[in-house]
């Protein structure tokens, strides 16, 4: 692994490695023992797009590995428009030993790999976001779950972290059902993918059916950044797809809630479901730092190193 672009780059045995060594830092950090791996090592944080939880977990993280973290917004950069994503990549690679990028556009993120010479994270994309699905699986494997066994149902919008979600479950084993309204499901190119790599995946229309006896509930926001003009006409589509304690009960009575965050209460997921016992929203928020903090040891540490 050079990179982390894409769920696509890793192997099973990449994300198994990935979620121990995660397991461990974690233990270690709640043990109060302390190591600097990363001393000397500095992360750029590319930002087209604001964030709470990409960037705080990804600058403490630096921070707790002994490294640092040198956040640039899109005003800092004017990333494509004030300077080109390739000059930006060769000047970065000159400074740091790795970038972590939070763009709209994909591709973006894939020249910065192209032209930095040093490992790029991709911190969100319109088309993944890799770290959080990481994140989510982590979470539920972490509780016992045998991913292979495990049935997760996705209500909502097919959008950049389902596209993680079902390539990663993919690779695990994890059946996903997606229920969403005709023409918000999950791009066609990615499904084939899923189901190339194993994947049992299904699409319906239908919550009901996606629910029925699901492990795990997943939602996220119906309007994602940029989507602000189709406020409308996605609340009227997404209307019959919210997580509430109907479609709750309609899972295992074991079943998780999940939710990426930021979260629009009152839209695609009722506060009773989001703050209740079975949410584990909070899990998966404190996990971004800690399934992190191991894809920058492997990148950035080189082989060998411990968290």
């Amino acid at each position: 692994m050079k990179h982390l672009l894409s769920i696509t780059d890793l192997s099973r045995s990449d994300v198994e490695d990935l979620f121990r060594l995660a397991a461990e830092g974690k233990a270690r950090l709640k043990s109060g023992r302390h190591s600097t791996p990363l001393a000397g090592r500095t992360l750029a944080l590319v930002f087209e797009k604001p964030s709470l939880r990409t960037r705080v977990t990804f600058e403490v993280g630096m921070a707790q590995l002994g490294g640092a973290a040198v956040y640039l917004s899109a005003q800092d950069i004017g990333l494509g428009h004030r300077e080109a994503v390739a000059d930006v990549g060769r000047n970065l690679g000159r400074w740091v030993n790795g970038v972590v990028a939070r763009t709209f556009e994909q591709a973006t993120v894939e020249r910065l790999a192209r032209h930095a010479g040093v490992p790029v994270i991709n911190g969100l994309s319109d088309h993944e976001h890799p770290c959080q699905a990481l994140a989510d699986l982590f979470t539920l494997w972490e509780r016992g779950l045998d991913l292979a066994r495990v049935r997760l149902a996705w209500v909502g919008d097919g959008n950049n972290v389902c596209h993680s979600v079902l390539l990663l479950a993919a690779l695990l084993g994890t059946e996903v059902t997606v229920a969403a309204p005709p023409g918000y499901e999950p791009a066609p190119a990615v499904l084939e993918t899923a189901r190339a790599l194993g994947g049992r995946v299904t699409v319906t229309s239908e919550v009901a059916e996606a629910a029925a006896g699901a492990d795990a509930l997943y939602t996220d926001v119906w309007i994602s950044m940029g989507q602000e003009v189709e406020r409308e006409r996605r609340l009227e589509a997404f209307s019959r797809y919210q997580v509430n304690e109907r479609v709750l009960a309609i899972a295992k009575p074991s079943a998780v809630v999940l939710h990426c965050l930021p979260a629009h209460r009152g839209e695609e997921v009722t506060d009773a479901v989001l703050d209740g016992p079975q949410s584990v929203v909070l899990d998966q928020s404190e996990n971004r730092l800690h399934v992190q903090k191991a894809v920058l040891l492997t990148l950035l540490g080189g082989p060998g190193v411990q968290p």
